[in-house]
C-alpha cells in the first residue's frame, strides 16, 4: 500500500511540474508531451530501483518503450483510419487496438522480455 501512496504523491507532484513546463514553453503543441505519462514513468522507475533490482527496472523500461513503440503504431492506424478510409471512431479504434497489441507484444518478444 505504501507504494501506491507514494507512486500517488510524487507522481502526482512530477505531473503538477510538467504541466507547468509544458505551460510555460512554446509552441503550445509542447504542453501535450509533459503529460502525465513521463512522470508516472520516472516514478515507476524510481520505485522499481528503490525496492528491486535494476534488472527488474530494466525489464519495466522495456515494458514502457514497448508501449511507446505499439501507441505510436496505434495512433497511425487510426488517424489513417479515420481520416482516409473514414471509418466511424468505434471500429477505428477496434481495428487499431489489434495493431497495438499485436506491435506491443512483437516489441517485447524481440527485446527478449517477458510474455
Amino acid at each position: 500500500m505504501t507504494e501506491y501512496v507514494v507512486r500517488f504523491l510524487v507522481g502526482g507532484a512530477l505531473v503538477s511540474i510538467f504541466a507547468t513546463l509544458g505551460d510555460i514553453l512554446r509552441p503550445k503543441s509542447f504542453a501535450g508531451l509533459f503529460g502525465a505519462a513521463p512522470s508516472v514513468a520516472l516514478v515507476t522507475l524510481g520505485i522499481a530501483l528503490y525496492t528491486h533490482t535494476p534488472d527488474y527496472a530494466a525489464l519495466q523500461s522495456q515494458a514502457m518503450m514497448a508501449g511507446a513503440g505499439a501507441l505510436a503504431a496505434y495512433s497511425i492506424v487510426v488517424s489513417n483510419l479515420l481520416i482516409r478510409a473514414r471509418l466511424r471512431a468505434f471500429p477505428a479504434t477496434m481495428i487499431s487496438l489489434v495493431v497495438w497489441l499485436v506491435v506491443a507484444f512483437g516489441l517485447l518478444a524481440l527485446a527478449g522480455g517477458p510474455l
